[in-house]
């Protein structure tokens, strides 16, 4: 019964999307945390985002570009554009590199160029779905300040304002998107791009085993490799369950109505944190956690997708 509810639910979701469509580009550390892939498979999932290009952000961005690569490929959206962006030196291990390292090796062009690139196409059309640290971004800047000004908005899963890594209450702590660039984080903030934070004190949302025996109940190339990649994180992380922090940001974009927003007017010093001070509002910021709005926009879409093959997303043994 639950699972007809799902799919009933799905299918009323899609038969209300409009023809018209939110413009998406996203800047992700997928492979690292396994958060990522929740948050772009939630977007590929979803009809009424129209994905402008995927890019990969931080560390080893060319084994991102890879893994996003391999991840279109299965969901059959070779039509996305996927882009490398500024390498760094990673500090944390990439966790779901085996999964990235069995798809086709190619080159990308350069994510900082596509991203000005597209916002000068579609000026204050885009919005930019940050969920990595903003090196990426501060380039960007860097390069192009008045076509970065052109974006729609930027929403990003970073910051901790109130609460830290860790239950309620739990005293904030330099969040690590923010805390990886803090430089590229001030640029961002003072970019004059209107800016919605997902932050530590609203995208702790567990996916716990309940929801994962959902996800086991249905056999897609996006479940199934999403259960591939939970399992590489755990090994990787040592850690029992999968905190969806981006996946929080990617459902926001799809529906405001999902984590309420705040205006505040924020400050990154730094060390990384993010401090709420009294001046005039630059951002606006989820404050609170929505854990059903949250569950009721991912799992619907999740467990509803076409089977679609996956044997030409493989890169062939060497012979």
């Amino acid at each position: 019964m639950r699972l007809r509810s799902l799919a009933l639910a799905a299918a009323l979701l899609f038969a209300s999307v409009h023809a018209a469509s939110a413009q998406v580009i996203i800047d992700t550390d997928v492979g690292d945390d396994v958060d990522d892939a929740f948050a772009i498979d939630l977007a590929l999932a979803s009809p009424e985002m129209k994905i402008l290009g995927i890019g990969g952000a931080w560390g080893d961005t060319a084994l991102r570009a890879r893994m996003l690569d391999r991840m279109l490929c299965e969901t059959g959206r070779t039509d996305i554009p996927v882009t490398a962006g500024v390498p760094t030196t990673p500090k944390f291990a990439f966790t779901q590199a085996p999964w990235a390292n069995a798809g086709i090796a190619r080159a990308h062009k350069d994510g900082v160029a596509f991203l000005l690139d597209q916002i000068r196409a579609h000026p204050n059309e885009i919005t930019l779905l940050a969920l990595g640290p903003l090196t990426n971004i501060g380039a960007a800047i860097d390069r192009d300040p008045a076509t970065f000004r052109k974006l729609k908005r930027v929403v990003l899963m970073g910051g901790a304002i109130h609460r830290g890594y860790g239950p309620p209450g739990t005293a904030p702590a330099p969040e690590y998107n923010i805390a990886s660039d803090p430089k590229s984080a001030q640029k961002l903030l003072a970019s004059g791009v209107p800016l919605f934070f997902l932050p530590l004190d609203s995208t702790q949302l567990k996916f716990d085993d309940t929801k994962r025996a959902q996800l086991a109940s249905i056999s897609t190339p996006m479940t199934d490799s999403l259960q591939i990649l939970i399992a590489e994180w755990m090994q990787g992380s040592h850690q029992p369950t999968p905190t969806l922090f981006d996946a929080v940001a990617a459902a926001y974009t799809l529906d405001p109505a999902s984590c309420p927003m705040t205006p505040l007017h924020l400050e990154i010093d730094d060390k990384g944190m993010t401090i709420a001070g009294t001046g005039t509002p630059n951002a606006s910021a989820c404050l609170t956690a929505m854990p059903d709005a949250f569950f009721a926009i991912l799992m619907p879409r999740l467990l509803n997708q076409k089977l679609i093959g996956t044997q030409a997303c493989l890169a062939q043994p060497a012979k």
